[in-house]
């Protein structure tokens, strides 16, 4: 499994940066009122990107015996990923209006920034 340690960290990046371009995308259709939100693969490929991120996730987890609520940088990226899912669907779904959704949006992004740091330092507490 160690063979493919690589394999599956640039999978996840990957994933991530697309995941995180394609929110970015949608949130600024949602800001502009865009019908492209409402296209059939608007609404799939996130999933499916989301999906792959997951899966590498777990192969990367296994991999290097990291586990969360063991390890504290994985368990760091698991509530983050929890808290930045809740944030997205706020500033794509649940927004009132443009003031709100620019709230959510940013706390998105800071939450993304936030996992994004504790992956690359391995450190939950990297900001101290």
């Amino acid at each position: 499994m160690a063979e493919f340690y690589m394999a599956f960290k640039h999978t996840h990046m990957l994933c991530a940066v697309l995941s995180v371009l394609l929110f970015i995308t949608r949130s600024v259709w949602a800001f502009n009122g865009s019908a492209m939100l409402q296209k059939k693969i608007v609404k799939i490929l996130p999933h499916v990107i989301d999906t792959f991120l997951l899966l590498s996730a777990i192969a990367l987890v296994i991999t290097l015996q990291q586990y969360p609520f063991a390890s504290l940088w994985v368990t760091a990226k698991l509530i983050g990923l929890v808290v930045y899912i809740v944030l997205g669907i706020f500033t794509l779904k649940k927004a009132r209006n443009n003031t709100e959704r620019a709230v959510f949006f940013g706390l998105s992004l800071a939450t993304f920034g936030y996992i994004f740091m504790v992956a690359r330092s391995k450190d939950a507490l990297f900001f101290l």
